[in-house]
C-alpha cells in the first residue's frame, strides 16, 4: 500500500506537470510563434470533394491534423468561416490536446472578405463591400474567443485588395476598417491582447510593385496591423512575368536537369525579392512591423499556362525543390512562412480535374505523398496513418525515373515572351 504522503507528493507532482504543459500551450502567442523554425506552418483546407457542400467529418479532419503533426506542422492557415469545416477543425484540435500529451497545432483564422455584387451575375462595386463581411468577423471573433489557446491569429481578408480578384476585390478601406474595428475588440477586452491581427495578401497590395497601390488607407494598414503577411507565387509568374524563367543564350550547354535546377533557384530568388520590395515599402514609411509570408506553393499538375504547353512549370520535381528551397530561406532567416498547401482539393477547379489549383497540395487526393515528402515516407513518419482508410505512400510508387520523365526544362525565353 503507497502511505498517504507518497500519495500527496505524486498528486503534487503530476499536478505541476499538468500546469506546466497547460502553461507552454496557454502562453504560445502570434509574437512566439512568427518567425520561429520550430514551429512550421502550412495553409490547410480539409475538402475531399468537388464542392464544399461536402463538408469533412471529424475523423477526416482528426486523421489530417495527425499527419500534419508528423510533418512537424504546429501552425495551420485557414480562410473563412462560410462552413462548418473550421470550427470543427477547432473542436478537434481542442480534442486532441486533451487526448495527445504534447500536441500542438495553432491557427491563424481567416475571414473572408470581398465587394458587393462579388460572385453574382450583378457587377461588382469595390468600393463597397458585401454584407457577408460583417458575419464573417463577428463568427471569427466568436471562435477566436471561444479558442483562444489555438487561434493567435485573425486575419482580415484573403487576396481582397489586389486588383487582378476583379470579380471579389475591396478597395484597402474597407479592410482597414475591419482590421481597426478588432484591434478595438482588443482593446475593449472583447479579443484576446496577444492575437495578433493581419491581412493576407499579394505582395503588389502591400505596396511592393505597382505604385497604384500606394494609397493613403494603405499606409494607415500598415500602422493597424500587427504583422504584414504577403503572398507570393513565382510558378505563376512562369507565364504572367516570365523574366526569371525561361532559359537564356547562356543556359544553353547545361544539361536539361541543370536548367531545371538553375531556374528554381532563379524563382526562389525572385519570390524573395518581392518580400524585399514589401520590406522596402514599408521601411520608405518609416513603418516598422514583422513581414510573414502567408502563401506560396507550386503546383505539380496544370493542363493551362503552367503546363507542357505552357511555362512547364508544374510537376512535383519542381515542386519539390521549390518547397525545401523556399523553407530553407524563411527558416535561415525567421520568417514564417505558410506553405500552400497540405493537401489537393478538387473544388477550386472542379470544372478542370487537371487544373493547377487542384494540384498544390503535398500530399494528394489518393493519400499518396508526392516527391517533396518522400523523404518522410522512407523516416517512417507516417507509419500507421492513414487518410481516408489509405496508407500515405509516394507517387510514382517511389520510383524517381518515372516521376522525371514528366519534368522539362522551362522554354526559352523567346518562347515564353511570344506566347505569354
Amino acid at each position: 500500500m503507497i502511505k498517504p504522503i507518497y500519495i500527496c507528493i505524486i498528486l503534487i507532482f503530476a499536478s505541476c506537470n499538468s500546469k506546466n504543459t497547460f502553461t507552454k500551450n496557454s502562453d504560445m502567442t502570434a509574437e512566439k510563434l512568427l518567425g520561429n523554425p520550430e514551429y512550421q506552418a502550412i495553409c490547410y483546407g480539409g475538402y475531399r470533394t468537388k464542392t464544399r457542400e461536402v463538408q469533412p467529418t471529424l475523423a477526416q479532419l482528426k486523421e489530417d491534423m495527425i499527419i500534419l503533426e508528423a510533418m512537424n506542422i504546429k501552425f495551420i492557415r485557414t480562410y473563412n468561416v462560410h462552413y462548418d469545416e473550421v470550427k470543427n477543425l477547432l473542436k478537434v484540435i481542442s480534442d486532441l490536446k486533451k487526448e495527445r500529451p504534447g500536441f500542438e497545432m495553432y491557427m491563424m483564422l481567416g475571414a473572408w472578405i470581398d465587394c458587393k455584387n462579388a460572385f453574382t451575375e450583378y457587377q461588382p462595386i469595390h468600393d463597397q463591400e458585401s454584407d457577408r463581411n460583417a458575419i464573417e468577423i463577428e463568427e471569427a471573433v466568436r471562435l477566436a474567443n471561444q479558442y483562444p489557446d489555438i487561434v493567435k491569429v485573425l486575419a482580415v481578408g484573403n487576396e481582397a485588395m489586389v486588383k487582378w480578384a476583379t470579380s471579389y476585390f475591396v478597395t484597402p478601406d474597407i479592410i482597414l476598417k475591419w482590421v481597426n474595428y478588432l484591434q478595438d475588440l482588443k482593446k475593449e477586452n472583447k479579443l484576446p491582447k496577444d492575437l495578433w491581427i493581419t491581412s493576407s495578401d499579394n505582395f503588389a497590395s502591400w505596396g511592393g510593385g505597382d505604385t497604384i497601390y500606394h494609397v493613403k488607407e494603405l499606409i494607415e494598414l500598415y500602422h493597424a496591423v500587427d504583422y504584414v503577411s504577403i503572398h507570393t507565387y513565382p510558378m505563376h509568374d512562369t507565364h504572367y512575368n516570365p523574366v526569371f524563367w525561361g532559359v537564356n543564350e547562356d543556359d544553353n550547354q547545361l544539361t536539361e536537369k541543370q536548367k531545371i535546377d538553375a531556374a528554381m533557384l532563379r524563382a526562389k530568388i525572385y519570390a524573395v525579392s518581392q518580400y524585399k520590395s514589401v520590406h522596402k515599402y514599408m521601411t520608405s514609411l518609416g513603418i516598422n512591423k514583422p513581414i510573414h509570408i502567408g502563401e506560396t506553393g507550386w503546383a505539380t499538375h496544370s493542363n493551362e499556362h503552367y503546363g507542357d504547353e505552357g511555362s512547364h512549370a508544374a510537376d512535383e520535381y519542381k515542386s519539390a525543390i521549390f518547397y525545401k528551397g523556399i523553407k530553407d530561406w524563411s527558416d535561415s532567416v525567421g520568417i514564417t512562412c505558410f506553405y500552400f498547401e497540405a493537401f489537393d482539393e478538387q473544388w477550386k477547379d472542379a470544372a478542370n480535374p487537371k487544373g493547377s489549383e487542384n494540384h498544390f497540395g503535398l500530399i494528394n487526393l489518393k493519400s499518396e505523398a508526392k516527391y517533396a515528402l518522400w523523404d518522410l515516407v522512407d523516416d517512417g513518419k507516417f507509419e500507421n496513418m492513414t487518410r481516408d482508410g489509405k496508407p500515405i505512400t509516394k507517387t510514382f510508387q517511389g520510383n524517381i525515373q518515372s516521376l522525371m520523365h514528366q519534368v522539362k526544362a522551362p522554354p526559352s525565353l523567346h518562347e515564353l515572351n511570344t506566347h505569354k
